[in-house]
């Protein structure tokens, strides 16, 4: 399975349409890469709906997600 370069240019324009919109949180992503993103880090996410109820969930990174963690912060420029 190859990668979509139509793909690919969609994704970039949500994500930049996401960045502007949301401002604060490229500047989060690149504080977190900063300070080194590792095996044995835990990454939380949480969701509160509009009438407050929250879900809730976490991973704990492994060697074998270090290559992803890598890519992403190769796409959006993290690594500088």
């Amino acid at each position: 399975m190859g990668i979509n370069p139509a793909m690919l240019f969609k994704v970039k324009g949500a994500w930049e349409r996401f960045a502007a919109n949301h401002p604060k949180f490229p500047l989060f992503l690149n504080a977190a890469a900063k300070s080194g993103i590792k095996e044995g880090y835990i990454l939380e996410l949480k969701i509160t709906s509009d009438q407050g109820d929250t879900i809730c969930t976490n991973v704990k990174l492994t060697e074998s997600d270090m290559e992803l963690v890598q890519m992403l912060k190769e796409m959006g420029g993290a690594t500088r």
